[in-house]
């Protein structure tokens, strides 16, 4: 934008230069070519004045010396003619030419003229003047004179020089003050377009300065700085409230729970005991959700802080910790991955989340017998990790939405689960610069495939980890 303002100031400039300048270039010209016509006809009428004996056949008298004195003075070819056009007196150096054809039929018929009317830098030929000589009314002749136009053109061309040097000058000017300008009203918008990246990629703390160029952008600025306070403060409110309801919730539901298991004993019915086990498993579900919604809450309320980890440490330290729950399903887990270091550059704990969920759910689906395989490599400048699993997958549509809170397939509303697993994993992805991404399995199955950025500088000491238990 700044371009196109500068361009816009520039053309103006330029069009009011030229509409100042070219009068005044064609002024200068014409002025100076009527100076020098003006002392041409004055020399002419002087010439003619003289000229009245040669015509008369009473010689030639001064007539000859003063044209011969002032052409070696000025280089100025002269000539006096009679009404015959017979040449009676002329200067060395006068030559007629095409010009002096036209000038002599007005002079004899009694009028001055001279051409052109103004002297252009290009012009070739010379200042033509010619001018009568009359006595007691009748024209006797006249005196015809040729200006060489070169120190005309000269003196024509250096005023004009003089007016494209101080265009330029102004069009520089112009041009600085042009970007200066462009620079105080553009610099709001592009800070503006700076910060709003800076908040889409999580930096909710950005703000514009408000005291940036004209007034109008300053309330915009300032309108935006309350707009993005308050959506912060909204955003805040509302992880605040989830991280504390699910907090404050995990209290009465764990005394609801014991309440439920002491039940137990006095129940002596067969109906009665699988009520009894229906009710703790949904304590447990219900418990299991209150987790994931803090878990949630805790991964949105992350901001631009990154660390550098060994994903293929964490990737081992993973699969170890939930070799026991794949062992207990009759599930084998492996993990195919280099013994190079491969660090990637996330927000803290991102790796080990997205592990959990994306193994967790691959265990869960694959049933008995199934496989599953976690690998680790180098890609598109980063690493990816890939979980692949033989389980039923899911179709195009449900890959779609597989990442919305709380969504669950159709066909796995029983299964233990609160929607939220896939959904923290791609928070923490996008908090991290990374990529979620899914498909479907070949033959069958699901691989999900999370990417994150390698560090910029791989001399960062990497972050310790653990192989906690899922």
């Amino acid at each position: 934008m700044r371009r196109r303002l500068v361009i816009s100031y520039l053309l103006l400039m330029v069009l009011v230069l030229f509409a100042l300048e070219t009068p005044l270039a064609v002024t200068l010209a014409s002025r100076e070519t009527d100076r020098v016509r003006a002392d041409r006809l004055a020399d002419a009428t002087r010439f003619a004045s003289l000229a009245n004996p040669a015509l008369r056949g009473r010689g030639s008298g001064p007539l000859a010396g003063e044209l011969g004195a002032y052409d070696d003075l000025y280089g100025i070819g002269a000539a006096v003619v009679d009404r015959d056009r017979h040449t009676v007196v002329a200067s060395t150096s006068w030559q007629p030419g095409a010009g002096t054809t036209l000038a002599l039929d007005i002079a004899l018929s009694g009028q001055q003229f001279s051409a052109p009317d103004s002297v252009w830098p290009w012009m070739d030929g010379p200042l033509v003047v010619a001018v009568p000589i009359n006595d007691g009314g009748e024209v006797l002749g006249a005196v015809v004179t040729a200006t060489p136009a070169g120190k005309v053109r000269r003196t024509v061309a250096t005023w004009w020089l003089l007016l494209a040097a101080i265009g330029l000058l102004a069009v520089l000017a112009c041009v600085s003050t042009a970007f200066g300008l462009a620079g105080w009203v553009l610099r709001p918008v592009t800070e503006l377009d700076a910060v709003t990246h800076e908040i889409a990629e999580g930096d909710r703390t950005a703000r514009v300065r408000p005291r940036l160029g004209p007034p109008e952008l300053r309330r915009l600025a300032a309108s935006f700085n309350n707009m993005a306070d308050a959506v912060s403060d909204v955003m805040d409110r509302q992880r605040a409230f989830v991280a504390h309801a699910s907090h404050q919730l995990r209290n009465p539901l764990t005394a609801l729970r014991l309440r439920v298991e002491e039940l137990g004993p006095s129940l002596t019915g067969v109906d009665g005991r699988a009520e009894h086990r229906l009710a703790l498993e949904e304590t447990d579900r219900l418990a299991t959700l209150l987790d994931a919604l803090l878990t949630l809450a805790r991964a949105e309320r992350a901001e631009n802080q990154r660390v550098v980890v060994d994903a293929a440490e964490v990737a081992a330290s993973r699969v170890a910790a939930w070799q026991p729950l794949a062992r207990h399903r009759s599930v084998t887990l492996r993990l195919d991955t280099a013994d190079a270091p491969a660090y990637a550059r996330t927000v803290p704990t991102a790796i080990d989340q997205a592990l959990d969920a994306l193994i967790d759910n691959a265990v869960k689906f694959s049933g008995a017998g199934g496989e599953v395989t976690v690998t680790v490599r180098a890609a598109e400048g980063g690493i990816l990790l890939q979980v692949r699993d033989t389980g039923p997958g899911m179709t195009t549509s449900q890959i779609d939405q597989a990442t919305e809170r709380f969504w669950r397939a159709p066909d796995v509303q029983n299964v233990d689960g609160a929607g939220l697993g896939l959904t923290i994993v791609a928070v923490l992805v996008d908090a991290s610069d990374g990529r979620l991404t899914m498909r479907q399995g070949r033959p069958r199955g699901l691989v999900a495939e999370v990417w994150f950025p390698a560090p910029g500088d791989l001399r960062v000491e990497p972050i310790a980890v653990d192989a906690a238990r899922p």
